[in-house]
C-alpha cells in the first residue's frame, strides 16, 4: 500500500524510515504494522525518500526491515471541559486512576500561527499576594513570567504557591493548565494532592511528561499543554493561567533528539533549532480579543549560570523575570528571590501607578547602597558605619526580611499558616520602611510576616 514504509535504521529514539511512494508530511504519526501501539512521529527528512522519526513509545519492538503505516495525522489530545480536574499524558491516557478520557473531542497539538491583528498587548497587573513578586516583578495579565533558579532553590514551590493564590482569587472566571515537562513524578503527585486539598483541582487541567519518559514525549508534552491553553482561550473564551515546570527540560529534550540525529550544534552547544523551537512555543501563548493566556514558567538554571544558552533563549519572550538566588536561600530567606535582579515590563508609572513606581526606585536604590556597605560591615562591623550608612543598612535588612513570606502550599511541612498580602498594602509598607517609620524595630521581627500591621500587633 502507498502509506507503507520500511525501517532502515534504529538509533535510540531516532528511527529512519524509507518510503518508496506517497512520502509522509512532517509531524505525521507512523505506527508499526504488527503493533499499532508502537508509534513514531516524522520529524525531519534525511533524503528525498527517507525520514528521521522520533519514537513516541518504546523502541524495543522496532527492527530494520519492519513495516510501518502512515496515519496521515499528527498527535492529537482530548480537549473540553471534561479534562479539567484530570491528569493525562500526550497519548490521552489518564494518569490519575479516574478512568479513560475516551469519547472527547480531540485537537492536533500543532496549530496555525495566530493573526497578529487579534493579539492584545497586556497592560493589567495580575496580583499574586506574594510581596516580593508583586512589588519587584509584577506579573502582567496575559503576559509571561519566568521563575529562574538552580537546583533546589524553590522554583516548584513558588510556582505552586502562585497557582494556589491566583486560582483562588480568580476561581470563577479562570481556567488553569499545568504542564509538567521532565520533572520528578513525586513533584507532580504532590502538586495534584495540593490542588485537591485546596479545592482548586476542578479548575485545573494537568498534562505530564515526567523525567523518566523518553525525550520525544517530554519534547511534545510542552506543545500539547499549549494546545489545551489555546482551546480554553479560543473555544471556551476563558482567561487561562498556563504553568509549565520546567521549560528548560523542553530545550534539553530537543537537544537529546538533535544529538541522536547527528545535527551540528550551535555555538552555545545546544541544537541549532533551539531559537525557533522556543519561538514556536511562546508565540502561541498570546492573549487575544477572546481571552488572555498568562504564562508562568519555571526555568532550571544549570550550575546557577544565567548565561547558559538555553536559559538565554527564553528571556526574549518574557515580560517578568523572577530570579531565585542560592545566596538568599542559604541566608534562610524564602522565597529566595534576588530583589535587585528580578524585574518586569510592568514597572512603569502607567501600569503600576506613580506611588508604586516611586517606592520601587527608592527601594532599589536603598538595596544597591546596602550591597556596597556589606563588605565593610563584614570586616569592621555595622557600628563602625556613619549614622547615615547605619540607617541605610538597617532599612535594607528590614526590607529584605519583610519580603519573606510563609506559603499556603507548605503549611503541612512548616506548620506555619500561609500569608497573602494585597499589593496596595505592600507598597504602603515599603514606603513606611523607607521613611524610617520602623527603624526602632529589630530586623528579625519582620521575618515571615504578612503586612506590617500584623507585625506590630504581634510585637
Amino acid at each position: 500500500m502507498d502509506n507503507k514504509g520500511k525501517i532502515i535504521s534504529v538509533k535510540g529514539h531516532i528511527i529512519e524510515v524509507e518510503f518508496e511512494s506517497d512520502v509522509p508530511s512532517m509531524r505525521d504519526v507512523l505506527v508499526l504494522e504488527k503493533d499499532p501501539d508502537v508509534k513514531m512521529e516524522v520529524y525531519d527528512s534525511s533524503s528525498s525518500s527517507t525520514f528521521y522519526c522520533i519514537s513516541l513509545s518504546s523502541s524495543k519492538k522496532l527492527y530494520r526491515g519492519a513495516t510501518v503505516l502512515n496515519t496521515h495525522e499528527p498527535i492529537k489530545i482530548p480537549v473540553g471541559p471534561e479534562v479539567l480536574g484530570r491528569v493525562m499524558d500526550i497519548f490521552a491516557k489518564a494518569q490519575d486512576g479516574k478512568g479513560d478520557l475516551k469519547g472527547l473531542d480531540t485537537k492536533p497539538i500543532f496549530a496555525k500561527e495566530i493573526n497578529f491583528e487579534s493579539v492584545v498587548v497586556p497592560k493589567e497587573i495580575l496580583e499574586t499576594g506574594i510581596k516580593a513578586i508583586d512589588f519587584f516583578a509584577p506579573i502582567l495579565k496575559g503576559g509571561k513570567v519566568g521563575l529562574f533558579g538552580g537546583a533546589g532553590v524553590g522554583k516548584t514551590i513558588l510556582l505552586t504557591e502562585i497557582i494556589h493564590n491566583v486560582v483562588t482569587i480568580h476561581k470563577e472566571k479562570t481556567i488553569s493548565v499545568f504542564t509538567g515537562v521532565g520533572e520528578r513524578v513525586r513533584e507532580g503527585q504532590e502538586l495534584y494532592e495540593s490542588l485537591q486539598e485546596t479545592g482548586i483541582l476542578p479548575q485545573v487541567a494537568l498534562i505530564y511528561g515526567a523525567m523518566g519518559e523518553n525525550p520525544t514525549v517530554r519534547f511534545r508534552t510542552a506543545t500539547a499543554g499549549v494546545t489545551l491553553a489555546e482551546y480554553f482561550r479560543d473555544v471556551q473564551k476563558k482567561d487561562v493561567l498556563f504553568f509549565i515546570d520546567n521549560i528548560f527540560r523542553f530545550a534539553q529534550a530537543g537537544y537529546e533528539l538533535a544529538t541522536l540525529m547527528n545535527s551540528i550544534p550551535s555555538e552555545g552547544g545546544y541544537q541549532a533549532t533551539l531559537p525557533s523551537e522556543m519561538a514556536s512555543f511562546h508565540e502561541r501563548l498570546v492573549s487575544t480579543k477572546n481571552a488572555a493566556i498568562t504564562t508562568m514558567e519555571a526555568v532550571y538554571v544549570p550550575s546557577d549560570d544565567l548565561t547558559d544558552y538555553a536559559v538565554q533563549s527564553i528571556f526574549p519572550y518574557l515580560d517578568s523575570n523572577v530570579i531565585l538566588s542560592r545566596l538568599v536561600y542559604q541566608e534562610g530567606r524564602f522565597p529566595a528571590i534576588d530583589l535587585l535582579s528580578s524585574t518586569s515590563a510592568a514597572l512603569n508609572e502607567e501600569t503600576v501607578g506613580v506611588k508604586h513606581f516611586k517606592a520601587l526606585l527608592e527601594a532599589q536604590n536603598l538595596l544597591k547602597r546596602a550591597v556596597s556597605l556589606e563588605r565593610i560591615v563584614s570586616l569592621v562591623g555595622e557600628s563602625e558605619l556613619s549614622p547615615d550608612d547605619q540607617n541605610v543598612y538597617k532599612r535594607a535588612r528590614l526590607l529584605k526580611n519583610y519580603m519573606t513570606q510563609t506559603f499556603f502550599v507548605t503549611e503541612a511541612q512548616t506548620e506555619k499558616k500561609g500569608k497573602r498580602v494585597a499589593i496596595v498594602r505592600t507598597v504602603q509598607d515599603v514606603e513606611d520602611i523607607l521613611a524610617g517609620k520602623y527603624d526602632d524595630y529589630p530586623p528579625e521581627t519582620f521575618l515571615y510576616i504578612g503586612s506590617l500591621e500584623e507585625s506590630l500587633t504581634g510585637a
